[in-house]
């Protein structure tokens, strides 16, 4: 059959009518609402930071989780990954303002061994560390976000009224810049695309994934899995862990909050392109063919309508105009949870693109040995 007009404005808006209706309801963004409930006793928990160069960031981490108003025993270990920024006493000092030194200690990560990534490395660390304590669950939280005190009675609560083995928040990037704007929604958009909640929260599904700054783990489940050892060169870690924990029969959960806050700023261009090509090649399994296909989707789904509709053919106008409604209407919701105006919904195509080009940035990397940078170090293999 002949592509004619009116078949090219099919195609995009047979994607659209799917991921509209069949992928798991990913765009109807819900926060967070648990609301905990008074319990006779509370599980013990331990919190893991790890932490490399977070000089600017580490303070108001460590300052929030000493703040945390959790009724059981808590303690927070900053793992401390070879910085050379005095991360490690900026942590110490933000704990002693914080009054709570007794509950904050700083650990020091060996060096990293062949075959493991940092950040996993530096979780696994954390959990050795407290080998002495048997917490019943590990809190993953990143040096750069900044929770409410409220945050890890609200995880705990969830995660023990619904018995899951993972529990995980997304929490808000900035998106005060012109570059934030037009590219950070765009970025929660289309994790949520790739790991609907929905699926994610699905004991039948094979979809697993979690967002690695606010992981709150059960200790059983980890312990079941063999430890962090087993996921420990994974460069996409949040969702490698979720996959590990599930596949072995857990029961996992994201959800989504404004309430804790990252506070890395992406302010440029650069920054989110970097943040963009540290994980996308390895999201593809660092293989061409599927980057040529993910380029080629990213064309139909985003840039045809809009080739179409302006070509101004009859029906496929009509059929374009209907694609970019659900398009725009869809992602919409996630431009207002960011509070960003509604306009912002209509460049979600010049965002794609801007995420293929960031995707064969780090296909070029990958080939060049500096896959998946993070803190100076390449931990694609």
């Amino acid at each position: 059959m002949p592509l004619t007009p009116t078949l090219l404005a099919a195609i995009p808006l047979a994607i659209w009518v799917y991921l509209f209706l069949a992928r798991g309801n990913f765009w109807q963004l819900r926060e967070d609402d648990t609301q905990p409930q008074p319990r006779t006793s509370w599980p013990s928990i331990v919190a893991i930071v790890p932490a490399r160069n977070e000089a600017e960031t580490i303070a108001r981490t460590v300052s929030s989780l000493a703040k945390q108003d959790y009724p059981g025993e808590f303690h927070i270990i900053v793992v401390d990954d070879h910085s050379g920024d005095g991360t490690a006493a900026l942590a110490r000092n933000a704990a002693q303002l914080s009054g709570a030194e007794e509950r904050v200690s700083i650990h020091l990560a060996a060096d990293l061994p062949p075959d493991w990534t940092g950040k996993l490395w530096a979780l696994h660390e954390g959990v050795r560390a407290t080998s002495w304590r048997a917490p019943e669950f590990f809190w993953f939280t990143d040096a750069d976000i900044e929770h409410p005190p409220d945050t890890l009675r609200r995880l705990v609560f969830r995660a023990e009224r619904d018995a899951l083995d993972l529990t995980s928040l997304m929490v808000l990037l900035q998106a005060n810049t012109f570059a934030g704007r037009l590219l950070i929604p765009p970025f929660l958009y289309f994790f949520l695309m790739l790991y609907p909640p929905r699926w994610i929260a699905d004991p039948k599904a094979r979809t697993a994934g979690a967002a690695g700054g606010c992981i709150l783990l059960r200790r059983e489940a980890l312990e079941r899995l063999g430890g962090v050892a087993v996921i420990g060169s994974e460069v996409i870690d949040d969702c490698a862990l979720a996959r590990a924990v599930k596949w072995s029969g857990g029961k996992i959960w994201m959800g989504l909050t404004r309430a804790s806050v990252s506070v890395r700023g992406y302010g440029s261009f650069v920054e989110i392109r970097n943040m963009i090509a540290r994980t996308a090649f390895t999201q593809l399994h660092y293989s061409f063919l599927l980057l040529v296909a993910a380029l080629a989707g990213l064309f139909v789904t985003f840039l045809l309508p809009w080739f179409s509709f302006l070509a101004g053919e009859d029906p496929a106008w009509f059929l374009a105009s209907t694609a970019i409604c659900l398009m725009t209407v869809t992602f919409g919701v996630t431009v207002r949870f960011y509070s960003v105006s509604w306009p912002w919904a209509l460049a979600l195509p010049i965002a794609a693109v801007y995420y293929g080009y960031a995707s064969c940035i780090s296909e070029v990397r990958y080939w060049h040995g500096r896959g998946g940078q993070w803190k100076g170090r390449a931990q694609a293999q």
